[in-house]
C-alpha cells in the first residue's frame, strides 16, 4: 500500500509532537517534580510509583518513535492511556486531555503504519 508524502509527514509530525509532551510528562514522573506529587496525593498513590510510570512512559515513548518498533509502541502506548483513562475514572478527574491524547495516538498509527491499518480493516471483513 503507497502512502502519500503528505500523509507521512503529517504522521510524523503527530509522532513529534505527541513523543515531546510525554516525554517532557515521562521526566516531571522520573524526577518527581512538585507537581507530580501533589497529583499522587490526591490519587492516593505513593510519589514513588509515579517514577515507575514515568519509566514506563518513557520506554513506550521511545518505541514508538523508532520505525521499526512504532506498533509495539503504539500498543504500549494504547494500554498505558487506557490505565491513566481508568485511574482518571476511579479519581473523579477529567478526561478530556486522557481521551484525547488515546485519540491523537491512534489516528497517528493510522497515518504511519498503513500495513496496521489494512490488517485491522482486512479483518473485518
Amino acid at each position: 500500500m503507497k502512502t502519500s508524502k503528505g500523509i507521512k509527514i503529517t504522521g510524523w509530525v503527530l509522532t513529534g509532537l505527541i513523543a515531546a509532551a510525554l516525554i517532557m510528562s515521562a521526566f516531571m514522573k522520573i524526577s518527581l517534580h512538585e507537581m507530580v506529587v501533589e497529583q499522587a496525593g490526591k490519587a492516593g498513590v505513593e510519589p514513588s510509583t509515579f517514577r515507575m510510570i514515568g519509566i514506563v512512559e518513557l520506554l513506550s515513548v521511545i518505541l514508538f518513535v523508532i520505525p521499526r518498533t512504532g506498533i509495539v509502541g503504539t500498543v504500549l502506548l494504547v494500554a498505558y492511556f487506557g490505565g491513566a483513562i481508568s485511574s482518571h475514572v476511579f479519581g473523579h478527574q477529567p478526561l478530556g486531555t486522557v481521551i484525547g491524547f488515546e485519540v491523537v495516538i491512534c489516528l497517528t498509527a493510522i497515518l504511519r503504519f498503513p500495513e496496521l491499518t489494512e490488517r485491522l480493516i482486512k479483518g473485518i471483513k
